[in-house]
């Protein structure tokens, strides 16, 4: 209905159904012609630019014979016309490494720097509707312009990859809207959330409706937005089922944004558990009140087939493979996985590491705090995360330490992989 968020793929989902663009590779393999290729993917797994490990350049920012080529993206698209008038969000899962993006020749904004984080513009003055195309241009640089950010994310023990990797996607909501939603749910039934609206809306309320499994209302209420952008909404759930990784019980909570007549504006949808992680000084991790010990693994977003480029199908395939070998806990080593690994990990159960990029150097802070940002608002809400990771294995900037509490309601603890900090000894 007009009131849900609604979400258009201009890509495909992932590398299982790949959607085909215009392309162009300044470098390397099938380079200096515009030819198709498809979206989302590595460009190097089909069959452009150069193949390149990162430890032949370890601790160099810019070195000569790094691979450096440039891929350039054209596609065209319609709108439905009957998203006039609404917000219109141009999102990208991932790319990398530094994305510059026009629409109908227009700036879309900044350019992004980082390979493994969703970014998003706002386009609703910048797109046509109906029968008019729209014309998305993108430029990847597989190297980017900032030194710091190949020396956290290209010099490492990996492959390194370019192009739009994960998918791309158009998210239209009505012009007055929730942004975004950020909940804390614990093991004693209380549920807190962070409504945070696109703009101050006079007299506007959240309805707010807890739903089991079973899509039985558990609980529900309003709350009053008075007159600002946020609402925080609070309410119990008598005797909740807990989220653990054995027993992954999940709700959903459904969030409504009304006008100051009690008309609704706009609907939003989050999965959840209700769990809570207590960090007990010298003695453990208890999860909902019971000492926990963590048997896992690390595990990279790959596929010799695709790279780093997945699908909802492969994700599912890896948790199933670390239960199966009887583990409880994941590692995304070393940046932020596809939201399907993370929702697979909330539905079958396994306790998740998220992990700022940095393999042995770290972001700067100016480009750090934008990541760090766009890594907890787009993954707080998965019970699934126990701890956030600032970086690895030496690859730590102290200064963005506060910035992961900045946007966590549930104020996890941060943890240093390799080092002893936050009462977490880390080293192997």
């Amino acid at each position: 209905s007009g009131v849900e968020t609604q979400r258009r793929y201009l890509s495909g989902h992932g590398c299982d159904d790949m959607v085909q663009w215009d392309f162009y590779c300044t470098g390397g393999n099938n380079a200096g012609k515009w030819t198709k290729i498809g979206v989302p993917s590595c460009w190097e797994l089909q069959g452009f630019g150069t193949y390149q490990y990162g430890m032949k350049f370890y601790g160099k920012p810019h070195p000569e014979g790094i691979a450096d080529e440039k891929g350039m993206y054209k596609y065209d698209f319609n709108l439905p016309a009957e998203w006039n008038g609404r917000q219109i969000m141009l999102v990208f899962e991932a790319a990398m490494t530094d994305a510059e993006v026009t629409i109908n020749g227009r700036k879309a904004g900044a350019v992004h720097q980082g390979g493994f984080y969703r970014f998003a513009y706002d386009v609703s003055d910048r797109v046509f509707f109906g029968n008019k195309k729209n014309r998305l241009e993108v430029t990847v640089s597989k190297e980017s312009a900032n030194e710091q950010v190949n020396m956290a994310e290209r010099r490492a023990d990996y492959w390194n990859f370019g192009g739009i990797i994960r998918p791309v996607f158009v998210v239209a909501k009505p012009a007055l809207n929730i942004n975004r939603v950020a909940i804390n749910a614990t093991m004693d039934g209380l549920f807190m959330a962070d409504c945070y609206l696109n703009r101050a809306i006079e007299g506007a309320k959240v309805k707010t409706t807890i739903v089991d499994d079973k899509g039985n209302i558990v609980a529900e209420n309003e709350t009053d937005a008075r007159n600002s952008d946020i609402a925080r909404i609070q309410l119990n759930v008598r005797k909740p089922k807990l989220w653990t990784a054995e027993m992954p019980d999940l709700y959903t909570a459904v969030f409504a944004l009304l006008d100051k007549n009690g008309v609704v504006l706009h609907k939003e949808r989050q999965r959840f558990g209700f769990r809570t992680i207590e960090v007990r000084q010298h003695d453990g991790v208890y999860v909902n009140g019971v000492k926990v010990m963590f048997k896992g693994v690390n595990r990279h977003s790959f596929r010799p087939e695709s790279g780093r480029t997945l699908s909802k199908a492969k994700n599912i395939e890896d948790v199933n493979l670390i239960k199966s070998m009887n583990m409880n806990a994941v590692r995304l080593s070393h940046y932020p996985a596809d939201p399907e690994f993370l929702d697979a990990c909330d539905s079958l159960g396994l306790y998740v590491l998220d992990e700022l990029s940095g393999w042995h150097w770290a972001h700067e802070t100016i480009v750090g705090q934008k990541l760090v940002e766009e890594m907890v608002t787009r993954d707080v809400n998965h019970p699934s995360i126990v701890f956030w990771d600032n970086g690895n294995e030496g690859g730590f900037n102290y200064e963005l330490e506060p910035e992961f509490a900045k946007w966590d309601i549930q104020k996890r603890t941060v943890i240093y992989p390799w080092a002893n900090r936050n009462g977490m000894e880390t080293k192997h």
